[in-house]
């Protein structure tokens, strides 16, 4: 059924807005008029419609959380045999605002007679292109349950991953914002003050206070211009950044880079080993799965290689021998992978390799960002306390040599 989103008043006059599910708008105000509740408007909101870029901006995003949950529920239900559109029906009230319409939109397409992986790529932001075909090979083979346990173990690893990495960098980015602040309020308020105070003395400024006067003036006098030249140049870098050349140029350029080469590399092993093995394991055909894929691999460097061998995989059963030649998998990963082809486990064998290397990285990732607090430290400390000598150094009476 349907979407309302209501406006009403209740018999002391107190106003109450929410929404109700129901046929139509007119079942709606009877059934809000039961609820003892005086509706002032009803609106369907029970499809979502497609939204101009600028709003989707704005959009708040469907949380990962709310979709593990989710999947849990829709399993658990399934799994106790429960079909699949009753399942829909129990699970829409577990929810509200945003989900809540996609899954009522859901399940009236599932009620009309479409499959459920259909109606889950309508709403792309929210669904991931993996989410959907792994439901889609679920419904073919009969075994949705079951595939939404898998899904329910990669999204709470994505999710972990994503936690740990915004929790890691915290710190850093606190600093480089807190060392921005500083240096910005030092550069336009205290220096500015101190330096025409000596200067109306007309007492000579020391080196170092000279050149920092010069950055603070420069800074004043054309900060309108440098706003100007740093908003272009942000925008036309994330445009370039947003093309098909300038992705695959940058990630060229991170695979050549000496430290951030080790994360391109064994991010686009992960990506692609976890979900090219879920999907197999899932009973997605091996063509169908290289193209899912190659669609959520962001490494696209790798995704060229494979689109270009990807018949020859299809047709020779070598995905080891191909994956060599893109120059980015480690010689210990292509090993696992074609004793994996050789024994028949390929799909596990993906999967081995893909969480092995997450480990390596997370590892990795975790030290390299203990130590970056130390040293934003140690750089946020040495900037600051040149700009206060700097600007204390006039008020030293004896003349230092710079």
């Amino acid at each position: 059924m349907p979407l309302f989103q209501y406006d009403s008043y209740t018999r002391r006059g107190k106003r109450v807005k929410g929404t109700i599910d129901a046929v139509s708008a007119v079942a709606a105000k009877e059934i809000l008029k039961g609820q003892g509740l005086m509706p002032v408007s009803i609106v369907h909101i029970g499809v979502e419609k497609k939204k101009s870029w600028y709003l989707m901006l704005f959009e708040r995003k469907v949380d990962v959380k709310i979709k593990i949950i989710f999947t849990k529920q829709l399993s658990v239900l399934l799994r106790s045999g429960v079909p699949l559109l009753e399942a829909l029906e129990l699970l829409i009230e577990q929810f509200e605002k945003r989900f809540k319409r996609i899954l009522i939109d859901v399940r009236d397409g599932v009620k009309g007679g479409e499959s459920f992986a259909s109606q889950l790529n309508k709403y792309p932001r929210v669904f991931s292109n993996v989410y959907v075909q792994l439901v889609k090979a679920g419904e073919a083979t009969g075994k949705l349950h079951s595939i939404l346990e898998r899904l329910i173990g990669y999204l709470e690893k994505e999710e972990k991953t994503r936690r740990r990495v915004r929790k890691a960098m915290a710190y850093p980015i606190f600093m480089i914002t807190f060392s921005l602040v500083v240096v910005i309020a030092l550069l336009t308020f205290l220096v500015p003050r101190v330096t025409e105070m000596f200067v109306k003395m007309g007492r000579e400024l020391p080196g170092p206070t000279r050149f920092l006067k010069n950055i603070s003036d420069f800074v004043l006098n054309n900060y309108v211009i440098l706003y100007v030249i740093l908003a272009a140049v942000v925008a036309a870098f994330s445009y370039w950044r947003a093309t098909k050349s300038g992705r695959y140029k940058l990630d060229e350029i991170f695979l050549k880079l000496p430290l951030i080469s080790y994360f391109s590399r064994t991010k686009a092993v992960v990506q692609f080993s976890k979900t090219l093995g879920l999907l197999l394991e899932s009973g997605v055909n091996l063509s169908e799965a290289l193209e899912i894929v190659c669609n959520i691999v962001e490494n696209q460097v790798l995704v060229k290689k494979l689109r270009e061998a990807k018949t020859k995989i299809i047709k020779e059963g070598k995905l080891a021998m191909y994956l060599k030649e893109t120059g980015i998998f480690p010689n210990i990963a292509i090993y696992m992978i074609r004793t994996g082809e050789e024994s028949g486990n390929l799909d596990q064998m993906l999967l081995t390799v893909g969480n092995d290397y997450d480990v390596q990285l997370a590892d990795i990732t975790d030290s390299l960002v203990s130590k970056i607090g130390p040293v934003m430290t140690i750089i946020v400390g040495i900037i600051i306390v040149f700009i206060v000598i700097s600007v204390l150094l006039p008020f030293i009476e004896f003349e230092l040599p710079f």
